[in-house]
């Protein structure tokens, strides 16, 4: 079906909208995409390779389609506020015509869906605005749902109106409850309103084809994504941890791209020129190109322009920190260099545990992925980054400070490389197969690792959460199997899936980037015991609570995730036997929760957090949110204990969006919440010094001995930044 109907403009409908609100979003709504004649060709490459060489090769038809327009409503409109259910019903023909816009090389149906959520989108921040200069009132027992993925779609406009009424409705409250008075409380939402209207305008083709073609991706498995040209190159960035630039960590703020980090050792660093809070107006190329201005530009834009070649030189027109927005601009001008993504490379601390028998020292490496510069390694640069040789660095720091554990923290780590699981792997397992996989065909492989020999052979812990998944669950289940260590936390992700990444341009020999790239699943993968981790993750050894709802977040989250199953398991030898430690380790982790204050008050916090998920809804009466404000505060004064009133104020609930608070605030209560305890970690690390307990053969003098948190005695992140 084609949108033939032409779309009222719903701000003429709005009696109550002040004038002015009405020609601002009026001139906010967006024009018609249109698809380019490269996002058609890229979409029928795409459909292509998927249709052969995929894992399930899921054939491009009807079936599908319909599968493909579920997703597509799904991705535009996930709460259902846009829509409305005639408008479900009269894209409802293009339910099985998805697949023919991909065949034939014709977008618009997809185009006109999206074309159509932007109108809807803009009408319902133009509503939204029209409220304000009337206000609320809050003595009246009203309730907004608080996830709306299960609801219907509003039936009728005056339901869709009186679902945005309590949106901003609750918006206004929690501003009102924050300490705001109502005259800006009017003025930030009706900024707020008035940037998501406009931030539709700078919505461009691609980005309307990437929401398309990952429904697409996405309807045939949950882990195959469609990656635009920038999307891939910043993907390419987050493997390798590295890119050509000027070294400032940038964010959008009131329209003007602002420095919010200067990267150590980066070329806006080391001039002296910049600081933080500084403002971008203005681009330029070289010692003497055209200044290209950026104000109200899009942050991802702007980024791409500052970036190029290494060794080139870009200048920078920059409004002061300190100055207002009719200050004069100076100039800067940076030559770029290679920097390195610092924040994303493993890390290590040294902790000291009190105990019943003096204090152990444990080490804790964090990763937050399973980076490798893939590049640089098939250029044969002996020197490329990688998150093994990274961690081998560090291990031999820890190991000159004598830690009498070792804890490997992969919460929240997404994955990765799988050579470099693999080979991480090895670092403690010695050689041996590490997990086998299975492409379509049935072809079995075991991965083993490159025997880089064993660089840690005392007690091992690994902490993981449901945000923990592939590359971080191959390598805590093959630790987990080899008997090689203690794994610790709540059940992983469950994602059992290999990708790989295709080039469409390559495959269309272009010379310049302008098709995109395919991750890919190819493969399943499976423990070297034979079992999966598809689906039901890893199990840990010491079970934290769940923090998370599986049915929301995980595999199991997926209604098409591939099933778990199993294969014969590999010719592999376990390295050591953990289950007669376990039940002591358990006991002294249940006793010594028992009393970690903490811990007890993050489990009150999950209890809640589970209970408000069940409800569901949130009240719009002020006198019953307040009451729940203040409960809400008492349980986050008790969780950061000693840090202070100072840290709860900083942390505490201040209705505004990240985009609205002033940067210096921002970055306070950033540093704030890295000084605060983090409880499962600690415990973590009493567990590794458990383990070391058994291993010296103290089976009765353990970390729970003593009621007191382990201590942070040394950071140690020079093994991860060298070179």
């Amino acid at each position: 079906m084609r949108l033939k109907q032409t779309l009222i403009c719903f701000v003429l409908a709005l009696a109550a909208a002040t004038q002015v609100a009405a020609a601002d979003s009026e001139a906010a709504f967006p024009s018609p995409l249109r698809p380019e004649a490269r996002e058609a060709k890229a979409a029928h490459l795409a459909a292509e390779l998927l249709s052969r060489y995929h894992y399930k090769a899921v054939p491009l038809d009807d079936a599908l389609s319909s599968r493909t327009f579920d997703q597509y409503l799904k991705a535009l409109d996930p709460e259902k506020v846009y829509f409305l259910q005639s408008d479900i019903d009269r894209l409802a023909p293009d339910r099985t015509l998805l697949d023919d816009a991909i065949l034939t090389e014709d977008l618009r149906a997809p185009f006109e869906m999206f074309n159509l959520y932007e109108r809807r989108a803009a009408e319902r921040f133009s509503y939204a605005r029209s409220l304000l200069h009337k206000g609320f009132e809050f003595e009246r027992d009203e309730s907004l749902a608080i996830d709306r993925r299960n609801q219907p779609w509003p039936a009728t406009e005056a339901d869709s109106l009186d679902l945005w009424r309590k949106r901003v409705k609750n918006d206004w409250l929690r501003l009102k409850l924050a300490g705001q008075d109502d005259r800006t409380i009017a003025k930030i939402l009706d900024k707020r309103y008035d940037s998501a209207s406009r931030s539709l305008g700078k919505i461009t083709s691609i980005d309307a084809f990437q929401v398309f073609m990952n429904a697409y991706t996405m309807a045939i498995e949950p882990h195959t994504n469609y990656l635009g040209p920038r999307a891939a190159e910043n993907f390419d960035i987050s493997m390798r941890l590295s890119l050509v630039g000027i070294g400032a960590v940038l964010t959008e703020i009131d329209g003007y791209i602002t420095v919010r980090e200067l990267v150590p050792g980066g070329p806006a660093s080391v001039s002296g020129q910049l600081k933080v809070g500084d403002r971008i107006v203005g681009v330029a190329q070289g010692p003497a190109g055209p200044t290209e201005d950026v104000v109200g530009w899009r942050l991802d834009d702007t980024v791409a322009l500052i970036r190029g070649a290494k060794g080139s030189t870009v200048r920078l027109d920059i409004l002061p920190a300190d100055n207002g927005p009719d200050a004069s601009n100076r100039t800067v001008a940076l030559v770029r260099n290679t920097i390195t993504v610092q924040d994303s490379a493993a890390k290590a601390k040294v902790y000291s545990v009190a105990t019943g028998a003096g204090k152990r020292r444990v080490g804790v490496i964090t990763l937050p992925s399973f980076y490798e510069d893939a590049e640089a390694l098939q250029k044969g640069d002996k020197d490329y980054r990688s998150a093994t040789r990274d961690v081998t660095r560090l291990l031999v720091d820890l190991k000159a400070e004598k830690v009498d554990g070792l804890l490997i923290d992969l919460r929240n780590n997404g994955g990765g490389s799988l050579r470099e699981a693999v080979n991480l792997t090895g670092l403690f397992v010695g050689k041996g197969p590490v997990v086998q996989t299975r492409n379509a065909r049935g072809d079995i492989n075991v991965e083993k690792n490159a025997n880089l020999g064993v660089a840690w052979d005392g007690p091992l812990g690994v902490l993981i959460n449901r945000g923990s998944a592939s590359a971080s669950e191959i390598f805590a289940a093959a630790i987990q199997d080899y008997g090689r260590g203690v794994i610790i936390g709540e059940g992983s992700f469950g994602k059992g899936t290999v990708q790989t990444v295709a080039s469409l341009d390559l495959i269309a020999k272009n010379p310049t980037p302008v098709f995109g790239e395919l991750k890919m699943t190819i493969a399943q993968f499976f423990r070297v015991n034979g079992g999966t981790t598809q689906l039901r993750g890893v199990t840990p050894d010491i079970l934290y609570p769940q923090t998370s709802d599986d049915t929301e977040f995980g595999e199991s989250s997926y209604d098409n995730a591939l099933p778990w199953t199993r294969i014969k398991p590999a010719d592999y030898a376990p390295v050591g036997d953990i289950a007669p430690q376990l039940p002591r380790l358990s006991a002294w982790h249940a006793t010594r929760i028992q009393q970690d204050r903490d811990f007890q008050n993050l489990l009150q916090d999950v209890a809640k957090a589970q209970e408000f998920r069940k409800d569901n809804v949130i009240s719009l009466n002020e006198a019953v949110r307040r009451k729940e404000r203040a409960a809400s505060e008492k349980r986050l004064a008790a969780m950061l204990g000693a840090a202070g009133s100072g840290a709860s104020s900083a942390l505490a609930d201040d209705g505004l969006q990240f985009n609205e608070r002033k940067l210096d605030k921002d970055l306070a209560a950033e540093k704030t919440r890295k000084t605060i305890d983090d409880a499962l970690l600690d415990e973590a690390v009493s567990i590794l010094s458990d383990c070391a307990a058994l291993k010296e053969g103290q089976s009765q003098v353990a970390a729970s001995a003593l009621p007191v948190r382990p201590e942070v005695v040394m950071s140690l992140p020079k093994g991860a930044a060298e070179k």
